[in-house]
């Protein structure tokens, strides 16, 4: 051993404690989330389409109706979660 006193770490402030932990934004995780929420809600109406034309013979209306509905409300939820994550 040297006769060197040990390097104190630097002293920690309020202020960097809040950099340190300050969101901008959203984080990956929630993005990925937002994405598999908008591809299941598309997936889950087409399958609801598709057992509404096999039950009432419409084939493919109920289906092109439900893809479209199952993207609109995926682009709602999607913005309305983006809106509020932007309000953190």
């Amino acid at each position: 051993m040297t006769g060197r006193p040990a390097a104190e770490p630097p002293e920690k402030t309020p202020d960097y404690d809040k950099l340190l932990h300050r969101r901008k934004g959203i984080s990956g995780s929630e993005f990925a989330g937002v994405g598999l929420q908008f591809a299941v809600t598309i997936v889950l109406f087409a399958f609801g389409g598709i057992w509404l034309d096999k039950k009432l013979g419409t084939t493919p209306w109920f289906v092109i109706l439900m893809v479209f509905a199952g993207a609109g409300l995926g682009f709602w939820s999607m913005y309305r979660r983006m809106v509020a994550s932007g309000k953190k």
